[in-house]
């Protein structure tokens, strides 16, 4: 009586098999959440934003009531009605940016190199403005720059602005409040890029180039470039579509921000097309620039 053997030779089993499969699928499974949650709240938002900025009003001329007409011209409205609060926006962004780098970087170098025990207490400083409400923050800064407070008695008494001018409703009453908000935006990135820097190089460096501005001109900010990028990217783009400091602050058409026009043109005048069109320029315009300047900068990896 033969016996018949069945080896497997070369083969797999269909256990093991299946069992590698399962692995196979199991990275593509965890990333499903993450996958869902952008799809929900930032594809479908982006698809919904694009499709309102292409709406006519409707017929009979209703109150909120529009109708997709694929108007394209509407992108050509808002940039020719709006190009002054466009230009206004990024122009305030800009300066709020490098203040807040001129600023954060000396604040952040200090804080890695030279806090030594009291590092944790003034990080904890730094985002200690986060615990207070961002409308409470910006409506201090009114006190702050008010014609009867001590910085504008101060600049008047040092003949900086004359005896009649008033800082608040002003374009310098907005920058600071912007520069302010998203100062910590600015500073902790350079913290982090600043504290990662081997000391070795430094002494290196100093052992090479001798004086302290050497060091930090070919050292130190070469070393630190991702901080400064990243820094001015989360600082310039919320600042750009800002329109709470403009708001609070500046009080008065000539400080309109295009964030203001939009929420002007959404929460008080509905008129949804053209809000979402300005809002979808202003989303390209800054990914074009952010794009330029990551190339700009030599840090593509950031992307």
């Amino acid at each position: 009586m033969a016996i018949a053997s069945v080896t497997h030779t070369g083969g797999t089993p269909p256990a093991a098999a299946a069992a590698r499969r399962g692995r196979r699928y199991t990275p593509y499974l965890l990333l499903l959440p993450g996958i869902a949650w952008l799809v929900i709240f930032f594809v479908v938002p982006i698809v919904t934003l694009f499709s309102t900025s292409l709406q006519t009003p409707a017929a009979g001329g209703e109150t909120g009531v529009f109708v997709q007409t694929f108007s394209f011209g509407n992108y050509v409205d808002a940039v020719s009605e709006y190009y002054r609060q466009f230009g206004r926006s990024f122009f305030y962004a800009g300066i709020a940016t490098v203040l807040a780098l001129a600023i954060g970087y000396p604040l952040a170098y200090m804080i890695a190199f030279k806090a030594g025990r009291l590092r944790n207490l003034l990080l904890v400083l730094v985002v200690a403005p986060f615990f207070a409400s961002f409308v409470l923050r910006t409506i201090a800064w009114r006190q702050v720059l008010a014609d009867e407070g001590w910085v504008v008695s101060l600049l008047k008494w040092l003949h900086v602005i004359p005896q009649s001018a008033t800082v608040t409703a002003s374009a310098v009453a907005v920058v600071a409040g912007i520069t302010y908000n998203f100062l910590p935006f600015m500073t902790l990135p350079l913290y982090a890029s600043l504290e990662r820097i081997d000391p070795r190089l430094l002494e290196a460096g100093a052992d090479l180039y001798g004086n302290g501005a050497t060091v930090f001109r070919k050292v130190t900010f070469p070393l630190s470039l991702p901080g400064v990028v990243a820094g001015t990217l989360l600082t310039f783009i919320p600042a750009a579509g800002d329109y709470v400091n403009a708001a609070l602050l500046g009080r008065q058409p000539g400080t309109a921000m295009i964030g203001n026009v939009v929420e002007s043109r959404f929460f008080r005048i509905v008129d949804y097309p053209t809000a979402a069109s300005l809002s979808f320029i202003l989303m390209a315009a800054i990914l074009l620039l952010v794009f330029l300047y990551i190339r700009k900068a030599g840090t593509e990896e950031l992307v």
